[in-house]
């Protein structure tokens, strides 16, 4: 089931929001539910309790405003696609530093919403959990892609480094290379890193999971045009 969260102290805003995403979602025959939270601290509440796919949130709001309700969300949920609505185009730029999908502004035309919600239904589809089947040890493993930091490899040997443990198999980084989804980047002749976990870059390396990595001087430049499009996502 697709679940939805829509933010806002306007309750009238909520349900003509929810009203035309209801028609859309219904048109696309898709299996959903709403919910509805008129401040940032309830929706920030009720993310332990629930994994939203896609959050509506306005930008404007008394008390806590959608900017730093997006950044409490992200310290608990990277993966929810977060669009703010808001009536003032200035304050979409702030939307990058808690990596927002997407902005709409007010007053809503149903035709630019049925455009940013179909491009967030494709990017949840690119986003959902992928596995990686390996051999290893004399037994068969399956790799949660979207939890893995990176791959290494040592002669022969491939290390998945992953949220919890380090995976050993034997493999070649150049057949993962052209078998593991975009999101994957290979920075250097040993390392294939999962770009979604970078958290700051330098002239000749990046940190992920806390570790510095070397980007080799030959595949930077397509690296950044690769981080580049992470920052806009």
């Amino acid at each position: 089931m697709l679940k939805i969260a829509i933010c806002d102290d306007e309750k009238s805003q909520i349900n003509l929001l929810k009203n035309i995403l209801s028609i859309h979602l219904d048109l696309k025959g898709l299996d959903y539910k709403i919910y509805e939270f008129d401040c940032g601290e309830s929706l920030i509440n009720s993310i332990t309790k629930e994994n939203y796919d896609i959050i509506f949130s306005d930008i404007e709001m008394k008390d806590l405003n959608g900017i730093d309700t997006a950044k409490n969300i992200r310290l608990h949920n990277k993966k929810s696609i977060i669009i703010f609505v808001t009536s003032y185009p200035d304050f979409v730029f702030q939307g990058y530093e808690v990596k927002a999908f997407n902005y709409i502004l007010k007053p809503y035309k149903p035709e630019k919403i049925g455009q940013v919600l179909n491009s967030a239904l494709e990017e949840l589809d690119e986003i959902q959990d992928k596995f990686y089947i390996v051999e290893s040890k004399s037994k068969t493993e399956k790799i949660n892609l979207s939890n893995t930091y990176y791959f290494t490899s040592d002669k022969r040997k491939v290390n998945a480094v992953t949220f919890t443990e380090t995976i050993d198999f034997y493999d070649k980084l150049d057949n993962l290379e052209k078998n593991l989804p975009s999101f994957f980047v290979r920075i250097h002749q040993r390392y294939l890193i999962n770009i979604n976990h970078v958290s700051s870059v330098e002239s000749s390396s990046l940190v992920i999971n806390k570790e510095t990595l070397p980007i080799s001087r030959g595949r930077y430049n397509s690296f950044m045009i690769e981080f580049a499009k992470t920052m806009l996502r």
